[in-house]
Parts: C-alpha cells; structure tokens; sequence
C-alpha cells in the first residue's frame, strides 16, 4: 500500500510475508541488496526487532521522526529481510496515521519510498500514479512538506548506531544537523572513522 509519512511518500507492506518483500522490489525496480527499513508504532517495539545499544532517552529523543536507525536485527525479524546483512533500520514517522497503521497493524511494516528506484522521492499521491495501477491501496495524505522544495525530497536521515559509543551517517536525509547536534551533544557518541556502508 502507499501511504504519506512524515517526509514522503512510503510503501509499506507485511515485514514478515516473504511474498509482499518480492513484490516491493519488483514494483520499484530496487536492487535486492538495497535494504528496505522497518516501520513501527511505538518506542517500545523497537526492543522486539532490534538488539538496543544506545540510551533509551536517545531513541525517545530521535522517535518518532524524520530518521532512520540502524540497529543490529533481533531474530524476531523475517529473515526474506534484508538477508544480506545483520543490521535492520527503524523508522517511526512523525505522522499520527503511520503510528496508527503501524500499532493496528501489530508487526513490522517494510517501509521505501513511493517511487521508481532512481526517480525522485514523491510528495504527493500523483507523482507516483504509474505504480497505482499494482498497488493494492493508496492512502492520499495530500502533498507533504511544502509538496515542491527539494529538500523536503531528501527522506529520512539515516543514522547507524550499531557500533557502540559511535554513530554513522549512512544518508544526510532531511534532519542531519539536529540529529548529529543530539548525537555528539547530548549523548557524546562519536563519528565513525571512515564511509559507511
């Protein structure tokens, strides 16, 4: 299903039915070795899906928001999930209905933006009408953001904090200023030495 988050437009399927993974990826086009994120209600989920090796206040600083954390995965993950690597990120957008979805949901949502993978991201339901045809639900939030400046197009700044003590920028995103100042500043963690990958 398509859905607005609180950057762009999502799709967003089952995390734990093989199947709709595969159909994701199909639909956009997506390398299968491109990760897709996990969505979720609450805080407190992230603990199920994820092994927690930073403050709890950090994750209540940063969720719900604009960012994506990358974790170690737990077991309780789908392992059709990013098979590829050990490490899952979490997303809980800033966007009432999305924590809904999520919560009524009661598990994992797979979560990637609403586009053709090397397209730009959409900010409105119309960007992405090619793909409505495959989609089995399209939820128009009407536009997000401004629905037009480029940085509004940027997604989620996705941070890694797999590495205990230390933290990787992985992608910019739309929030990485405040999210490094909270970083470094608040929870004293340092950046990682060399590119993330």
């Amino acid at each position: 299903v398509a859905v607005p988050t609180d950057t762009l437009y999502g799709l967003a399927c089952s995390a734990s039915c093989s199947a709709a993974l595969e159909d994701v990826y199909r639909l956009k086009g997506r390398s299968e070795v491109k990760p897709l994120a996990v969505c979720l209600g609450r805080v407190a989920d992230v603990y199920r899906y994820c092994h927690v090796r930073v403050p709890e206040g950090l994750l209540k600083d940063l969720l719900p928001g604009p960012v994506t954390l990358v974790m170690e995965r737990s077991e309780g993950l789908n392992k059709d999930l990013n098979p590829f690597t050990p490490l899952v990120g979490i997303r809980i957008p800033d966007h009432a209905f999305m924590q809904d979805l999520a919560r009524v949901f009661g598990g994992p949502l797979a979560l990637t933006s609403a586009n053709l993978s090397s397209q730009p991201s959409s900010l409105n339901v119309e960007e992405f009408q090619d793909l409505w045809p495959q989609l089995s639900l399209v939820i128009d939030g009407g536009p997000l953001g401004d629905g037009q400046s480029p940085e509004y197009r940027l997604g989620s700044t996705v941070v890694d904090l797999s590495v205990p003590g230390k933290f990787g920028i992985i992608r910019p995103g739309c929030a990485l200023e405040s999210t490094m100042g909270l970083l470094q500043q608040k929870y004293g963690l340092l950046p990682s030495d060399g590119p993330c990958s």
